[in-house]
């Protein structure tokens, strides 16, 4: 095995001080609703919000001063970008970041921020890589990859070693997947201290490139995904084999099960986990049967999210759950009518967020209009509740969602 136990000690020897050994959050609630006793590991709390500053700050501490003088190069959709230019401006190492051209802009804000010289190239992080090992040839860089490296695959096996120091009893651990640096690392330390723990790896549905890479299927990747972080479509040469041996399972997570888990880490636990980050949880509640009263780990990897995502992340949130609904009336189009709808709904306690007139984009009758209320409510059956006191004042209505 490329990577061992002991490394992975000394990766925590070395970056021990200057990254967080952060909490394992034990969560009654999340519990209670999945089942499980879960334990959340709040890799968000780094100060670059991500876990990527193990892994980064690992090998850059394993370089010469030769080496430390020609500077580094990295390519990143964002995390590991801000985990080397972090650390790199720290340790005094130059540092070229190569970032895909839609990359969410606060990870592109804040790699600048630390000093590196960003980069913007491509579509996808493929298309950067590329360019990126064109950087480094032509400029003589010494290449920090995110995944695909010993010394970055030790540096964040370091989480593991905290989870099970904190709580030894854990039996099982669901861990994201990209390009499999996160997952081989924590495998290999959990499995090595603990050969009977369950290790789950969680992809987004959309990007399954270790899964395909195991089973060696052709793969047809989604336009896009919020868990940006591990929209990977090729895993590392050396990471595929070490999830092979060492990880039990591979669950597939579909974009609203990510954006649920996102909205209940936001909603229950008040910590801020990017799309990447929230997949753990999203499996979890998948598989509530199979690990019901097990002691679980799940590593929230990050927590740099775009604030316009998060919005949306939000308000759809709030339509799933009833909280924002959206309702069509038809009225008489006459003084009067309008007013006592919009009563019979101040009667339930909703909030009218928004009225939207029809007369014209419609097929009713003249002199009737259709008028569309969108409403803040408590819930499916408060919406209910709301649409039952409308038709019994004799109004036409119905729910849009």
């Amino acid at each position: 095995m490329s990577v061992t136990l002991d490394d992975i000690k000394q990766a925590a020897m070395q970056i021990q001080g200057d990254v967080e050994d952060t909490p394992l959050a034990h969560s009654r609630t999340l519990s209670k609703l999945s089942g499980a006793d879960v334990y959340l590991k709040l890799e968000n709390l780094q100060f670059t919000a991500s876990f990527k500053e193990r892994g980064a700050l690992n090998k850059l501490l394993s370089l010469s001063e030769q080496e430390r003088s020609r500077g580094v190069i990295a390519m990143s959709a964002g995390n590991h970008a801000q985990a080397v230019a972090f650390h790199a401006q720290r340790l005094e190492i130059p540092a070229v970041i190569v970032m895909p051209r839609f990359t969410p802009n606060v990870k592109v804000k804040h790699t600048r921020s630390y000093g590196a010289e960003v980069v913007l190239y491509g579509d996808s992080l493929d298309e950067a890589t590329s360019f990126a090992m064109q950087i480094a040839e032509q400029r003589d860089l010494i290449l920090v990859h995110p995944y695909d490296d010993e010394d970055v695959i030790a540096g964040q096996g370091t989480i593991a070693l905290e989870m099970l120091a904190a709580q030894p009893k854990l039996e099982a651990l669901f861990i994201p997947i990209g390009g499999g640096g996160l997952i081989a690392g924590n495998a290999i330390a959990a499995r090595s201290i603990n050969p009977e723990i369950k290790i789950i790896g969680v992809e987004a549905k959309r990007y399954p490139s270790m899964l395909s890479a195991i089973k060696n299927e052709k793969v047809v990747f989604g336009v896009n995904t919020i868990a940006d972080g591990i929209a990977v479509k090729q895993p590392g040469s050396l990471t595929v084999p070490i999830v092979k041996d060492y990880v039990d399972d591979i669950v597939l997570v579909d974009e609203e099960d990510i954006e649920a888990a996102v909205l209940l880490l936001l909603e229950v636990e008040k910590t801020l986990a990017e799309g990447s980050a929230a997949v753990g949880l999203a499996a979890l509640m998948k598989r509530k049967e199979e690990y019901a009263d097990k002691k679980t780990g799940i590593i929230i990897s990050g927590g740099n999210i775009d604030m316009p995502v998060l919005q949306s992340i939000i308000a759809r949130g709030m339509v799933r759950s009833h909280r924002m609904t959206r309702i069509r009336v038809d009225l008489r189009d006459v003084p009067g009518t309008l007013a006592s709808a919009t009563h019979c709904i101040e009667d339930c306690g909703a909030n009218i967020v928004h009225v939207h007139h029809h007369r014209n984009f419609t097929e009713l009758p003249l002199q009737v209009v259709e008028v569309e209320f969108i409403l803040q409510t408590r819930g499916e059956e408060h919406v209910q509740e709301v649409l039952d006191r409308l038709h019994k004042e004799q109004f036409k209505v119905r729910s849009l969602y």
